[in-house]
């Protein structure tokens, strides 16, 4: 096997650099669902997505993610008329059963979610259990009315994307509290399900979802994010 099949193991995203990797990724006997993610290095909307995908990857070990770069291999991106990136698009026995076109983080974990579940569902908690865990993340999205779930602290951020969303809050001078998912698997494992969002950070505000630092920084550049996020009470005003 070639080196990038040879990465489309368990928890992998494996990369499909011409129209026979991919075929043989979509033949693949171990695996019913595909998941095929149209990229480009210079849309920095797919760079988010890349994380995304490779956080479902860790989630879902039963289904085939792959990375395919669409002017790279221009002959698959036509045959399934890509025009335009993020495009994902999603086969079952090497039949398309479904697409996503843009970068909707929670669409594509939802569509991911639904056609796994034909596959080989991974097992859900009990009800009693997953009740008295929503309860919590219920309980610690409410504890401030600004909560950023994030990788580190403010002061010690753990990634780069931690590291760029509390350099925007702190410049627009938003009150906000934290919770470093690195503390507690339980969190992160169950608040990218109950979100729906499989990537960190995560912003909320007054209990409701905001989204990541692509949506934050959408909100920044047309101004709403100083509307939305409640400010730090500065001494003067006091």
């Amino acid at each position: 096997a070639c080196p990038s099949l040879g990465r489309a193991m368990a928890g992998a995203v494996a990369a499909a650099g011409s129209a026979e990797q991919f075929q043989q990724l979509l033949q693949r006997p171990d695996r019913s669902l595909v998941v095929v993610h149209f990229w480009a290095s210079w849309a920095p909307q797919c760079a988010q997505m890349n994380e995304v995908m490779a956080a479902l990857a860790q989630e879902h070990s039963q289904v085939t993610f792959v990375q395919l770069e669409a002017e790279a291999v221009p002959e698959v991106s036509e045959k399934y008329g890509i025009s335009s990136v993020p495009t994902f698009l999603f086969f079952k026995n090497s039949q398309k059963v479904d697409r996503l076109d843009g970068a909707h983080a929670p669409e594509l974990t939802q569509k991911v979610q639904r056609h796994a579940a034909g596959t080989a569902p991974t097992p859900s908690p009990t009800a009693p259990a997953q009740e008295l865990l929503h309860a919590r993340l219920r309980k610690l999205i409410n504890a401030a009315p600004c909560m950023l779930f994030m990788k580190g602290s403010p002061k010690e951020p753990r990634c780069g994307f931690s590291k760029q969303m509390v350099e925007i809050l702190s410049r627009h001078g938003v009150a906000f509290s934290s919770f470093d998912i690195f503390s507690d698997e339980e969190v992160r494992q169950g608040l990218k399900t109950f979100s729906k969002w499989p990537t960190y950070p995560q912003l909320y505000v007054a209990g409701e979802l905001i989204g990541g630092l692509d949506i934050v920084k959408e909100l920044e550049a047309s101004g709403e994010l100083d509307t939305i996020c409640p400010k730090a009470q500065k001494l003067e005003d006091r």
